[in-house]
C-alpha cells in the first residue's frame, strides 16, 4: 500500500507521539509499504525533503509552537499534502490538528482517511463546551479513528453520535528498548530512580521533587531526570531549597537512541504526571525491565498495575513517596521488571501495532 501520514512533529523531535509515529512508519516500511510523512520544519537546519529509515519525509514551515503556529502549519502544509496524496491508498492524520489539512487535501477523492487521537491537549479542548462541537465535526471527517487510551476514546465518542473510536495503546520497539548495560555507572551503592519526563507542568515533576526528601528518609536513593522544558530552572532551584540537590541530576534532553542505556541505569522509573494519554515512555521503561511507579491518571492505569510497579494519586507528594519507598523495600523489583517486559512484548509491541494498522488499512481499501 501507499500510505501518507500527516503529523505536526516527527524525529529528531523527542516525545511519545514522535516515537509512536516513527516506529509505526518504520514498521510499515519493513513490511513493504510505501510511507510518506508530511510534518513540520520544527528545528533549524532540518531538510525540507529527506528519506529516513525508508520513510519519505516532507517538512513545511512551523511559525511557532503555539495553537496559532500549529494552525498556520496545518494550513500551510495542505498544498504539500495534496501533492503527496495523489495515488495514495490511505491517509492517516496523527492527532486531530492533522485532520483538516488531510481532509482538504483529499477533497474530491475517495481515499480513506484514518485518525489517531493522542494527547491531553485533545481532552482539554473536548472539555470546553464552546470548542467541543467543532472538535466533534473535525473527528467526523475521518473514516476510522484510533485513540491512545480508553479515556481519550470515550471522550472522542462523546463528541458525536456517529463517532466510533478504537482503543489502540501505543507500541514500543522491543528490540531497541530492552535490558542493556546502564549508560551511567553506579559509584555510591545507592538505588537509582529514573524520571523520564519533559519539564512541563502537566508532567508533575515538581511533585516528585517535593516527594524526594520523604523518599530519601526511607530509602538511600539518587535520581536522574531525563528531559528538558520551561520548568527546568525552577525545579533545580526547588531541589536546592528543600535540600535534595545532591540527590537529583537533571540530564536535559537526550537523543532517543541513548534512552535504553539511560533507562537501564536505574532501578525503577517514576511518572508523576498530572495528565497523561498513554505514556510511550512508561512502556519503554517496562520494555527495558524497569518497574514503574506512576500517577493514577489518564491511560497509565491501563498499563501499570501491582504486577509491574504501582500507582499513586496525582499531585500528592506524600503518596508518591510512600509508594516509591514501599516498592524499593519489598524485594520485588526484579520480578516486577521481568513481568513488565513480558507484558510489553505480548501486548504493546510495535509489531502488534503495525499488525492492527495493516488490518484497518486493508479493510478500508478493500471496502
Amino acid at each position: 500500500m501507499k500510505i501518507v501520514i500527516h503529523c505536526v512533529y516527527f524525529p529528531p523531535e523527542v516525545g511519545g507521539l514522535e516515537s509512536h509515529v516513527h516506529y509505526l512508519c518504520r514498521g510499515l516500511v519493513a513490511r513493504g509499504h510505501e510511507v510518506t510523512v508530511v510534518t513540520s520544519l520544527s528545528q533549524p537546519g532540518l531538510a525540507r525533503h529527506e528519506v529516513m529509515d525508508g520513510i519519505r519525509i516532507h517538512r513545511t514551515p512551523l511559525p511557532s509552537r503555539t495553537p496559532l503556529g500549529w494552525s498556520m502549519h496545518a494550513a500551510g502544509s495542505t498544498p504539500r499534502t495534496r501533492a503527496v496524496v495523489a495515488g495514495a491508498d490511505v491517509v492517516h492524520a496523527q492527532a486531530f490538528p492533522s485532520l483538516l489539512p488531510c481532509a482538504l487535501a483529499l477533497a474530491g477523492m475517495s481515499t480513506p482517511l484514518v485518525c489517531t487521537i493522542h494527547t491531553s491537549h485533545f481532552l482539554r479542548l473536548a472539555a470546553n463546551p464552546v470548542v467541543a462541537p467543532a472538535l466533534g465535526k473535525l473527528i467526523e471527517l475521518s473514516d476510522y479513528n484510533f485513540a491512545a487510551s480508553k479515556e481519550i476514546a470515550d471522550v472522542g465518542e462523546s463528541l458525536g453520535p456517529t463517532i466510533s473510536v478504537e482503543v489502540l495503546v501505543n507500541g514500543v520497539e522491543t528490540e531497541i528498548f530492552r535490558p542493556v548495560e546502564g549508560a551511567i555507572p553506579r559509584t555510591n551503592g545507592r538505588r537509582r530512580l529514573v524520571v523520564p519526563r519533559r519539564l512541563f507542568p502537566k508532567n508533575g515533576v515538581e511533585y516528585f521533587v517535593r516527594a524526594l526528601p520523604m523518599i530519601v528518609a526511607g530509602a538511600d536513593v539518587d535520581v536522574i531526570v531525563i528531559g528538558d522544558g520551561p520548568e527546568g530552572d525552577r525545579l533545580k532551584a526547588l531541589a536546592a531549597e528543600i535540600g535534595v540537590a545532591d540527590r537529583i541530576e537533571f540530564l536535559g534532553a537526550r537523543p532517543h537512541a541513548e534512552m535504553p542505556g539511560l533507562l537501564c541505569s536505574g532501578d525503577m522509573a517514576v511518572f508523576p504526571s498530572l495528565v497523561e494519554a498513554t505514556s510511550v515512555a512508561a512502556l519503554e521503561c517496562m520494555a527495558c525491565g524497569l518497574p514503574v511507579a506512576a500517577s493514577a491518571v489518564g491511560g497509565l492505569p491501563q498499563i501499570v498495575d501491582d504486577s509491574v510497579g504501582g500507582l499513586f494519586p496525582a499531585g500528592n507528594p506524600e503518596a508518591l513517596a510512600a509508594k516509591v519507598v514501599e516498592l524499593l523495600g519489598d524485594g520485588g523489583l526484579a520480578g516486577r521488571g521481568r513481568v513488565g517486559r513480558e507484558k510489553v512484548v505480548a501486548k504493546w509491541s510495535n509489531e502488534r501495532l503495525v499488525d492492527r494498522h495493516e488490518e484497518v488499512y486493508g479493510g478500508l481499501v478493500g471496502g
